[in-house]
């Protein structure tokens, strides 16, 4: 296992995210939501255009996860104005799952948030997507809240806030 974790810098490196993102939605939510809400949040929130303006206006960070050379996952995170660092987006392909790569994003994450001098960081996980959500909590994230949260399209997100205390 040879990963590099490198902060997406060109508009090309981003693209190549957004690609991959529609891919890992794709294979990773069906059957925890509809198809036409998996195509409307990669619109919405993970898009070439979304993520460009989430880097351009909202102080998010992205974070491109590669094996090997090959691009198999990213990162998206945000410094919040109070103590905490909101882990928007952690995605990795299905074939590099189980080996060891999501932790060592997890600890990229951590790194980035102590060094924005960050106590916590937190994130949302949909209720039900079981195994993201055991992830984080082995991993040692707590639930600190439910939401449901309307998207527009007659659509909701419906998860978990998630908390690790640095």
């Amino acid at each position: 296992m040879d990963i590099k974790i490198e902060k997406v810098c060109t508009d090309d490196e981003l693209k190549s995210i957004a690609v991959l993102a529609n891919e890992i939605w794709h294979e990773c939510f069906p059957g925890i939501i509809s198809e036409q809400q998996i195509d409307y949040m990669v619109e919405k929130f993970q898009s070439y255009d979304a993520m460009k303006a989430q880097i351009g206006g909202q102080s998010y960070s992205y974070l491109g996860v590669y094996d090997g050379g090959e691009l198999c996952g990213y990162i998206g995170i945000k410094p919040e104005d109070d103590e905490r660092f909101f882990l928007s987006k952690l995605y990795l392909r299905s074939d590099k799952r189980g080996q060891g790569i999501a932790s060592v994003m997890l600890k990229r994450v951590f790194a980035e948030a102590e060094k924005a001098g960050k106590k916590t960081v937190y994130l949302t996980v949909n209720k039900h997507n079981d195994h993201a959500a055991d992830v984080y909590k082995k991993t040692g994230f707590t639930i600190k809240a439910l939401t449901v949260t309307d998207i527009g399209s007659g659509f909701v997100m419906d998860d978990y806030v998630m908390e690790y205390k640095l």
